[in-house]
Formats: structure tokens, C-alpha cells, sequence
């Protein structure tokens, strides 16, 4: 799929599209609670429907009321027991899904075999074979690649685990313990990154009536023999702060914008991006559940990315409009996401006439405050992010461009492009105009 986009000022309001961090979590924890649960406002992103799919074959119940947009998922308590020997997985293109699934599909009586497709296949399992082991369970990987098969069940114990990759990990031996009613035993970390999306993983466990650890700041996880409380019957899928992000930058850089539906309680990381724009200049206002941008003087800014990774490319966009040099910290964060962004927003910007250095664990955005294009056609590479980045820089450049392999936004946002264009800005799919 091939998307134009032309030049052009934002303007209007438009409410966000469900989390699928909160959404992919919701799902875990409506698995394993034994009952039922109704999911409202849930979302639609290939990586949702992945969850969707990955509970419904560990023996969940899902059923759609399209009359008032929600779920009502039957949760059975431990996955697979009732499933045939050789049961598997679907993960298509979601980390958080492979990396918090693969903990929990190891809790089951027998061999699970776990897929995925697209980048999943060359993101790294490594993280499994070494901890997996420590808790009885057998892995077998593809050179440490996918597929990958587990043979458990997991037997919660004190263990210790590398946090420095990925948060989404440890959220996926959250769940796991909590549902094999783990007592007495702690996961200690070492060097954490992405805080606050566990402070989300512990909300949702909280909120499902999971038995949730005691948190010591972020270094161990204790579970005690303290029954859990009860849980909700309804959640409420909460806005999404990282595709938020991008409609808001857009607003600082190109007039002016309103996002409903995005909370300023939220536990996501990427709610950082207001801090952002706020060091750039642009005028802010932050209510509970909207917030206003408004374009102003932008100059560069500096900003540790090091626990909101996904915020690189809308933070991107918005430096390559600033005067002067952004440093971003956080850079090897990026290696191993849908692209190896940091390579991939080098090479794409520089077509925007936008210089970026790659420097240990910073970048470094040469902002023009006004984009020259000298290269109209760029290249998603397959990565939701680097899309919808490429789009809401492109609004102040001189010229239209084309971003090709858009439909890659399918992965977390679809409804991007339908909202881009409802903002004012023309939006060409093919030979049809969006608007």
C-alpha cells in the first residue's frame, strides 16, 4: 500500500485509539481469571487481534457485542488443559504477545509450540532459554528464533532475570507466577528499563483480581501467601498514549490539535511525549482525559527516551521541525523493534533533508524547522512507527510525499490515516483520496 501525503495545517479534535498495552494485557489477565469478563472499547490492531486469537486457543471464550463495541471473554484459569497434545501459538508480529505468552503457555501439562511472522521471526528468544530452564520448564528454539517450543509447567521460584532488554518479559513471568498461585518467592531484576508499562502489567493483574506482587523499586517482585482480592467484571481499554503521541506532535508542528480519550493518569510511558513537547515550545494543555497543542517557536530539545523507546520516531518528527540539535537518549533500545529504527529513521529523514547521528546510546537530530524533501518517496520497512513518523513530519515540508508499505500501521494504529485525513490533512491511498 502506497499513501500520499501532501503539506498542510492540523486542525480539529479526534479521540484516541484504544492501548494495545493495555488492551494485549487485558487479555492475559481475562484468560486467566476463571470466569467471565466484559472488555469494553477494545481494540482492533493486528497486535490486539493476535491476543485475541492467542487466548481463544488456550481454551478462552470470546464473544463480540458490536451493539455497544465490547468483549465478553470466558477465562478458564490455566491455559491448555484441556487442549489436544500438541498444542501451539500465533503470535503474528507482537513482542509484547511472544515475550508475555510464551511464560504463561508454559504453565500448561504439555508441549506448546509458539509462531510468529513478519519481524517476529528475527527478534531474539534467548531471554527464554536461559530463564525458562531455572523454572522446570524445557526450550527448544530455532538457532534462538522462533518457532520455539516450551515444555513445562513452569514452577514459580526465586529467580533472577536481566531487565535491560525488555520490560515485556518480566510481564509475562508476572502473569505466569500469579497463576500458578505463586507464594513465598520473588523475581528479583537487574537493570529494568520501561518502568512504568510494569506499573501498567501490575494495574491490569490488580485490576483482574490476579494475585499481584509486593514491588522494592523495581529490583524484586515478592509473592506472598496473601490471597488475592477480587477483581472487576468490566474493564475499560484506555486510549493510546504511543499513537496519541504522533497526532500530537503533528499539532505542535503544524497549527494546532485536540486528543480525547487519553488520560493524564495513565500508567503508559509514552505520556512523556507532553514533556517533550512542552521542552520544544509548543503551547500544552493537559486535562484528564484531552489534551491541546497547540505549534509555537520550536527548538531542540533534550530527552531520555531510555524507558518509552517507542516514542523515538514521533520524537523524530517533532526535532526534524525544531532549530537546532535534539539529543535522545535511549538508542539502543531500538535494535531489535519492528525495524532497527535507529538505522531506519537515519536513513528515511535524511530524504526529508533531515540529518540524524547515531552516537553510542544517543541520537542526534539536526532539525531545519522546515523540512526540504529531496527524496518524495520513503519507506515504512515494514514498522508501524517509521509510517506514521514519516507522515506527521512530512505536513511541513515543502513537498508531498509517498510512504510506501504504509498499511504497516495496521500493526497498532489503523485507523491512523482515516484520522490524519479527518485532521485536515490530504491523504492519498492509491487513486482514491482519503480526503
Amino acid at each position: 500500500m502506497v499513501v500520499g501525503i501532501q503539506p498542510g495545517k492540523i486542525s480539529g479534535s479526534v479521540t484516541a485509539n484504544a492501548s494495545k498495552s493495555a488492551m494485549q494485557r487485558a487479555c492475559a489477565a481475562a484468560l486467566l481469571k476463571k470466569g467471565e469478563t466484559i472488555i469494553h472499547n477494545p481494540g482492533n490492531s493486528n497486535d490486539d487481534l493476535a491476543a485475541l486469537a492467542i487466548i481463544k486457543a488456550m481454551g478462552a471464550e470470546v464473544m463480540a457485542n458490536e451493539a455497544d463495541n465490547s468483549l465478553r471473554i470466558m477465562g478458564k484459569g490455566l491455559p491448555f488443559l484441556h487442549q489436544p497434545e500438541q498444542a501451539a501459538i500465533h503470535c503474528g508480529e507482537s513482542g509484547l504477545s511472544i515475550r508475555m505468552f510464551t511464560p504463561i503457555a508454559a504453565l500448561a501439562m504439555q508441549p506448546v509450540t509458539i509462531t510468529g511472522e513478519g519481524s517476529l521471526t528475527v527478534r531474539p528468544m534467548h531471554f527464554f532459554q536461559e530463564v525458562l530452564p531455572q523454572l522446570g520448564v524445557q526450550v527448544q528454539t530455532n538457532n534462538g528464533l522462533v518457532p520455539m517450543q516450551v515444555s513445562g509447567p513452569l514452577q514459580p521460584t526465586d529467580i533472577t532475570v536481566d531487565g535491560s532488554l525488555s520490560s515485556q518479559f518480566l510481564t509475562g513471568l508476572l502473569m505466569a507466577y500469579a497463576a500458578a498461585n505463586a507464594s513465598g518467592v520473588s523475581i528479583y531484576v537487574n537493570d529494568l528499563k520501561s518502568k512504568p508499562y510494569i506499573d501498567l502489567t501490575l494495574q491490569v493483574m490488580k485490576q483482574f483480581g490476579l494475585k499481584t506482587p509486593i514491588n522494592h523499586q523495581y529490583e524484586r517482585f515478592e509473592f506472598t501467601s496473601e490471597e488475592a482480592a477480587a477483581g472487576t467484571d468490566h474493564f475499560a481499554v484506555e486510549g493510546d498514549w504511543s499513537g496519541a503521541a504522533f497526532l500530537l506532535v503533528a499539532g505542535a508542528v503544524s497549527n494546532e490539535v485536540l486528543v480525547k480519550g487519553i488520560y493524564n493518569s495513565s500508567r503508559q510511558a509514552d505520556k512523556k511525549i507532553i514533556d517533550a513537547i512542552l521542552d520544544a515550545g509548543a503551547q500544552v494543555r493537559v486535562e484528564e482525559e484531552q489534551v491541546w497543542v497547540k505549534k509555537d517557536k520550536l527548538e531542540a530539545f533534550v530527552f531520555d527516551a531510555t524507558d518509552c523507546p517507542d516514542l523515538f520516531p514521533p520524537l523524530v518528527a517533532l526535532a526534524a521541525n525544531c532549530t537546532g540539535v535534539t539529543h535522545i537518549k535511549g538508542l539502543r533500545r531500538l535494535k531489535h523493534k519492528e525495524s532497527d529504527r535507529g538505522v531506519t529513521l537515519r536513513e528515511e529523514f535524511a530524504k526529508l533533508g533531515v540529518r540524524i547521528d547515531l552516537n553510542d546510546d544517543v541520537m542526534l537530530v539536526h532539525g531545519t524547522g522546515e523540512l526540504r524533501v529531496n527524496n518524495f518517496t520513503l519507506n515504512s520497512h515494514h514498522d508501524h512507527r517509521i509510517a506514521m513518523a514519516a507522515a506527521v513530519a512530512a505536513i511541513n515540508a515543502d513537498f508531498g510525499i509517498q510512504i510506501r508499505n504504509a498499511d504497516a500501521i495496521n500493526k497498532s494504529y489503523p485507523d491512523f490515516w482515516k484520522h490524519l485525513a479527518a485532521l485536515g490533512i490530504s491523504v492519498q491511498n492509491q487513486s482514491t483520496l482519503v480526503k
